[in-house]
């Protein structure tokens, strides 16, 4: 039987600059995963943390880090031919099956787009799957912005938003992403659903703006990319009320997450 709590040694296959503090790691790896699923990125004797899969293709998946402490310090250490160790995938993924046929709004802030983004591109590259896709995302400012080239992608099909917390820029707003949900047409979808990603305090702004607007609360789906630890439900560190982050999430709609917050 396999030991789903048994880090495996992966192959860093290249490694992307994105910003100062965030890297992009595209490792070795071949097996199927789920939209939004997270894994568990550890090396020996140094310490282990759950990161959301932000890219994958034949042969690999890719994880969008910051810079954070020392177990991140540790892995931008790393470059092409080390070994990272992983574990999973873990958790539960939006239900993008169902976005499908239908209007699409995903809303992020900061490194939030990177659990979006592998959803982001399998719309961009089946467009005709859905009726249209909203993304609006924002960043502190020019020197945090993540994914360049795929937010210049998204432009020439979605209906896009770019933002900047406290300054303005080419192609970006100035201002957070909550004070543009009110350019979404909510009113005029026959059907749709909101994915929402980012710091608690950003999801829960944004979900009930959302609300002000018009979507409905089933609508609506957000993830908790934090506070998991074991990732399989023994730990305790996500639970919140009767509820394991790691195991019934970290994809919530609405309805239970609103419940959720803290």
């Amino acid at each position: 039987m396999e030991n789903i709590m048994l880090p495996q040694a992966h192959k860093i296959l290249k490694v992307l600059r994105e910003t100062q503090a965030e890297y992009t790691f595209r490792v070795a790896y071949d097996r199927p995963t789920a939209y939004n699923q997270f894994f568990q990125l550890s090396i020996p004797k140094i310490g282990e943390a759950p990161i959301s899969i932000s890219g994958r293709g034949v042969g690999y998946l890719e994880f969008t880090i910051r810079k954070t402490g020392r177990l991140t310090n540790g892995i931008f250490g790393l470059g092409p031919n080390d070994t990272l160790f992983m574990r999973g995938p873990y958790g539960n993924s939006f239900p993008v099956a169902d976005f499908e046929g239908k209007d699409l709004v995903v809303i992020c802030g900061g490194t939030g787009m990177a659990p979006l983004k592998t959803i982001l591109n399998h719309f961009y590259d089946h467009p005709a799957i859905a009726r249209s896709v909203h993304l609006i995302t924002g960043f502190k400012d020019v020197n945090a912005v993540l994914f360049s080239d795929e937010l210049a992608k998204f432009a020439q099909k979605f209906h896009t938003i770019y933002c900047l917390d406290n300054m303005e820029a080419p192609g970006f707003h100035q201002g957070f992403v909550t004070q543009y949900i009110k350019e979404i047409p909510f009113a005029d979808f026959a059907d749709y659903n909101v994915a929402i990603v980012g710091p608690p305090v950003m999801m829960g702004l944004a979900a009930q703006e959302c609300l002000a607007n018009g979507a409905q609360e089933d609508k609506i789906w957000v993830s908790f990319e934090r506070r998991m630890s074991c990732g399989v439900g023994k730990c305790g560190h996500c639970k919140i009320n009767g509820t394991y982050v790691c195991l019934d999430g970290p994809v919530f709609n609405y309805t239970k997450a609103k419940n959720l917050f803290d």
